[in-house]
């Protein structure tokens, strides 16, 4: 339903912003579909089925990885292009167009298809019956090798520090940005129509309280996983051997809900910040009521 009140460019938002929400409503959608609905659904409830395949299972992990990580970055570059709309005018004109943002999402999206390509080869099949491979389960070969290990801090890196980083330098230098120039113009305006409701002040609040919230949000729901990571290699604990008691093992789980969560807040965040997405929202969800009221009293007349 985001995907397509957003593509109708209805909502007060530039073009290219709505590519950059468009995909980021993608890679939750995504999430969605293959994290949670395959993989914890499915691959935990549907033993012995065509998800349990070892190498239907691996696939999945791999979508799972794919996921998270356009999630992630694609999260980063919408920061990104807030801010060279804000605060770099000379590029802006360049970059913060649609054929740009498009060639940013592909260019993303093929760079994390093959930073993931290693978990293709990171499990193994737990049993086999009848020679067929069923489930998957990590190999220690692999990730208690120095290659394994060195692909997992860099994994880690990627998702989320880097990313963490990121968002509150452009974040920061934003807001700054913008509260500079609010207060520059409510000097030229004078005090004495200080009252009046400026449009473009509030159009520029409206962009902080966005901005905020969306990065304020995936922050703080990807900071238990980021932490639970970190702190589990560091201690290297990474397996628990069935011990869903283990504080370790609660975290990590813990992480991996709040990641998950993530996914679902941003048409959250949308309809309470922006009043043109809650009205196309209405409509959206009134359409086939009033058509159906249409209908109705078409066949009465």
């Amino acid at each position: 339903m985001t995907m397509v009140i957003l593509s109708r460019r209805n909502c007060g938002l530039s073009e290219c912003t709505c590519t950059y929400m468009v995909a980021m409503a993608i890679a939750a959608l995504m999430i969605l579909i293959f994290n949670v609905t395959v993989h914890h659904v499915f691959g935990y409830h549907f033993t012995h089925s065509f998800f349990s395949y070892t190498g239907v299972c691996m696939l999945f992990k791999y979508m799972n990885s794919i996921s998270l990580l356009m999630a992630v970055w694609f999260t980063v570059m919408f920061t990104f292009d807030r801010y060279v709309a804000i605060c770099c005018e000379r590029l802006k004109t360049k970059y913060c167009t649609v054929k740009t943002a498009a060639a940013v999402l592909m260019s993303i999206t093929a760079l994390v298809c093959l930073e993931s390509i290693p978990f293709l080869f990171a499990y193994e099949p737990e049993k086999i019956i009848d020679n067929l491979q069923w489930g998957c389960r990590t190999k220690l070969i692999f990730f208690t090798s120095p290659l394994g290990v060195a692909f997992s801090w860099l994994h880690s890196i990627f998702v989320p520090w880097i990313p963490f980083s990121l968002m509150l330098l452009f974040n920061c230098l934003t807001i700054r940005r913008i509260l500079f120039a609010n207060k520059i113009r409510r000097a030229i305006r004078g005090r004495n129509i200080e009252c009046q409701r400026d449009e473009e002040v509030e159009s520029r609040r409206k962009s902080i309280i966005l901005l905020f919230t969306i990065s304020s949000s995936f922050i703080l729901l990807w900071l238990t996983a980021a932490v639970s990571f970190l702190s589990t290699r560091i201690t290297n604990i990474s397996h628990y051997r069935g011990d869903f008691a283990a504080p370790a093992y609660i975290a990590t789980e813990a992480g991996y809900m709040l990641m998950y969560l993530s996914s679902c807040t941003n048409v959250c965040i949308y309809a309470a910040t922006q009043s043109k997405f809650r009205h196309e929202l209405k409509e959206v969800l009134t359409f086939p009521w009033s058509y159906l009221l249409i209908l109705v009293n078409r066949k009465e007349k």
